[in-house]
């Protein structure tokens, strides 16, 4: 299987293997894991931040900061296609009795003025705006990645009307890779961002989220109110750090892998690609009369997975077990297909 899902579905190479057996470990909830320790201070440095905490997932790191910003009946600013919104069991409203209110703008974006407008003015009877999340790279948005400028001046925005910031860093590597500003650039306006070890980097556990000080403390509180504590979590933290080693740099041959595939899928007669920003390639297949669904349980018949993004459109992503020649391979059968 040419497995172009998500890039979630990536498998530990034979060399994080063997940093997962080698890793020294302890009681990650006491703090006596060196592992973690080692992992939550390095990416606290390289998010610009005091101090972070190893989660389970990106999920729960994002549920936790909207926890910890948030109070019940506190407002979250996101957009409408956010991850947060769209697929966390709406954790917001269950976990931290936040609602979240939806901004429209183009590839996953909002922009300043649309920001402002939402903002609610103080009233009793209103609900309380109290955060704005942003998603870097944007998933739904065809892996866009926000320009510094644009971020700078959102996150102005909320911090002139007294609201907190997080940053959703999936893929955040992913946007470092393509517009070439460092990490801790994209994070300095934020109040808290997590960082995903799972999607292109390849690790098959684990999330940070970085903040201050109080904060990670406050976030320490709400991981164990989840269950999120853990015990030898040095196993998976080691994956993590190997894939701080050597899997940033590679995400470069997603993104080429990515072009390559949208170059090939334009020159197939109809279907329509959207522009491709980072790892996530999207086309629009209603001109060839079928459904997303059914398109994709042709490719499925050659040994190929997309994933299925509404009723004509479909999504590839690009990872580290997708090879220049499984795309060649793609393309060859997506044009059999819509030929077909």
């Amino acid at each position: 299987m040419i497995d172009l899902y998500s890039d979630t579905k990536t498998r530990p190479t034979p060399a994080m293997r063997l940093a997962i057996a080698q890793a020294e470990v302890g009681d990650e909830q006491h703090g006596e894991d060196p592992t973690v320790t080692r992992l939550t201070d390095r990416a606290a440095a390289l998010l610009g931040k005091q101090a972070a905490v190893f989660l389970p997932s990106g999920t729960m790191a994002n549920e936790i900061a909207v926890a910890v910003h948030c109070r019940p009946g506190d407002e979250v600013l996101a957009h409408e296609h956010s991850h947060l919104l769209n697929f966390e069991a709406g954790g917001a409203a269950g976990l931290a009795g936040a609602m979240v209110r939806p901004l429209a703008g183009d590839r996953g974006m909002f922009k300043p003025e649309v920001l402002k407008a939402a903002l609610r003015p103080r009233a009793r009877h209103l609900p309380r705006s109290r955060l704005v999340s942003v998603e870097q790279t944007t998933n739904l948005g065809g892996g866009a990645v926000w320009a510094l400028p644009l971020l700078d001046e959102v996150t102005g925005v909320a911090r002139d009307a007294g609201l907190a910031t997080h940053l959703d860093g999936a893929r955040l590597m992913n946007a470092v890779l393509a517009s070439d500003v460092a990490a801790d650039r994209f994070a300095a306006g934020f109040d808290t961002v997590f960082l995903d070890f799972t999607k292109g980097l390849g690790a098959p556990f684990g999330a940070v989220l970085a903040g201050s000080a109080a904060t990670i403390e406050e976030a320490w509180r709400w991981k164990q109110r989840l269950g999120g504590s853990m015990r030898q979590a040095g196993l998976m933290a080691a994956a993590c750090l190997h894939a701080l080693d050597h899997h940033v740099g590679r995400l470069a041959e997603d993104h080429a892998n990515a072009r390559r595939l949208a170059q090939a899928l334009a020159e197939i007669r109809g279907l329509r690609v959207e522009p491709v920003h980072t790892n996530m390639v999207f086309c629009d297949v209603s001109a060839l009369g079928l459904s997303a669904t059914a398109f994709n349980d042709r490719l499925r018949e050659h040994g190929i997975r997309m994933s299925t993004q509404g009723p004509s459109r479909l999504r590839a992503v690009t990872h580290l077990d997708v090879s220049a020649a499984d795309i060649e391979t793609v393309a060859r059968a997506a044009a059999a297909v819509a030929a077909a």
